[in-house]
């Protein structure tokens, strides 16, 4: 009851500072919970995900197959009340249509793949969001994370196409809204690593990762990107990768109680193709406490922070708002809002059912990050504070994925839609 209050209290608070655009998100919160009414007495799991034991009734889940099948009463050949068997994939499909702040109108096809790989292996994951939006940006983004059987090796893929007229702002944390670049490029990522088990939960290895921009061009002149970009047409990072990571999780779409901890070092050479010699770490941490004895309330906390140093790395390859692996820092900004040489950030959300089913959820959460241009200046930084509100669609129980729409604000007036397939961290 207690965490109940505290989840009212702060829904109201956000509601009375942003009212009248918050009411939008309600109207559709209001429809959903309308029409997954419909699908209350409907069959459901009757095992919990991850252990496979008996669920009370109140408790067994539903997802957004289940709510179809009902609404136009499908019939359907295989029980959906059982434990999926490892190599059985696991689908999240639902195409989006709506407003991004870095795309204007926006089509999305938000796909999740998941499946077991054995008996006891945490689950693998591939996610493919296909992107086309108004102002003619294709973006096709595919990251996996694969476990062998029992979890001896993690194999972690982060593969990117974008053709993407998009903006700047400079670099530092003091840079405002209103002094914005129009730029456009193509940019080729890849990014593959392998890890080895080494101690429980514990897991090390190796990798390579590729940054190609080309076809790079400029409209204006209000930003630090001409004269540090110096007019190239095409940029090159390429380097090898050290990865020590400490992960827990049994389920990445949705961990319950968990705690997840990551060191990367990446090596950029121009023996191995790259513009410039220099060096990238990437430290980050995620912990997710449940708040009720199945895990349905919880608070989650995620720090991403990067640090360049010895070179000069391309301006497009410097760390960014919204730049993260699946493109989720600094909801309530638009993608690139603030750059620098190194990058703090802080995020935490409390994660919350609507229906006891599972079928629709909520968030609360708030942001924090500042980009500032040296280890010198960080104490001269902004801080740039981010905060919002967004419901939670089932789209698969088992593999626990859910389509997630936020509504966030940032400063100077930033605001904005945001999707992501499987919890935004």
């Amino acid at each position: 009851m207690a965490s109940n209050t505290c989840i009212l209290h702060s829904i109201r608070r956000l509601i009375k500072k942003k009212a009248q655009t918050v009411r939008c998100l309600a109207a559709a919160l209001l429809i959903l919970t309308a029409v997954s009414s419909k699908a209350q007495s409907m069959r459901v799991a009757k095992h919990d995900t991850l252990t496979g034991k008996s669920l009370p009734r109140q408790y067994r889940q539903k997802d957004f197959p289940d709510l179809i099948i009902e609404l136009f009463r499908l019939r359907t050949k295989h029980s959906q009340d059982s434990v999926p068997k490892p190599g059985k994939l696991l689908w999240a499909v639902f195409p989006v249509a709506g407003y991004a702040l870095q795309s204007g109108g926006v089509a999305i096809l938000a796909s999740n793949i998941s499946w077991y790989s054995a008996e006891g292996a945490n689950l693998s994951n591939i996610t493919f969001n296909p992107e086309y939006s108004f102002m003619k940006q294709t973006i096709l983004p595919f990251t996996s994370s694969i476990w062998t059987a029992g979890n001896e090796f993690n194999f972690l893929g982060d593969w990117r196409f974008y053709k993407y007229p998009s903006y700047t702002y400079g670099l530092g944390s003091h840079t405002l809204l209103n002094k914005v670049d129009t730029i456009d490029y193509s940019f080729f990522k890849f990014d593959q690593e392998a890890l080895m088990k080494v101690a429980h939960n514990l897991y090390g290895g190796f990798g390579y990762n590729l940054d190609y921009h080309w076809n790079i061009e400029d409209y204006s002149e209000m930003t630090d990107f001409i004269s540090y970009n110096n007019n190239q047409e095409k940029t090159v990072s390429s380097g090898l990768i050290a990865h020590l990571k400490y992960d827990n999780r049994e389920n990445i779409n949705n961990p319950v109680s968990a705690f997840y901890g990551s060191i990367i070092y990446r090596w950029n050479s121009t023996l191995l193709g790259s513009d410039d010699n220099w060096q990238y770490i990437q430290v980050e941490m995620r912990k997710y406490i449940k708040l009720n004895a199945r895990g349905t309330t919880k608070l989650a906390f995620w720090s991403w922070n990067e640090f360049t140093f010895g070179g000069k790395p391309p301006y497009l390859d410097l760390p960014s708002t919204g730049w993260d692996t699946y493109s989720n820092t600094g909801r309530g900004y638009i993608q690139g809002r603030f750059r620098g040489n190194n990058m703090l950030y802080l995020e935490t959300e409390l994660r919350f059912n609507i229906l006891k089913n599972g079928l629709l959820g909520g968030v609360v959460f708030s942001n924090a990050e500042t980009t500032p241009q040296s280890m010198n200046t960080f104490g001269n930084s902004i801080i740039s504070p981010g905060e919002g509100v967004g419901i939670r669609l089932k789209l698969n129980k088992y593999s626990g994925s859910n389509l997630c729409i936020d509504y966030a604000f940032g400063t100077q007036g930033s605001r904005g839609f945001f999707f992501n397939i499987g919890e935004v961290f």
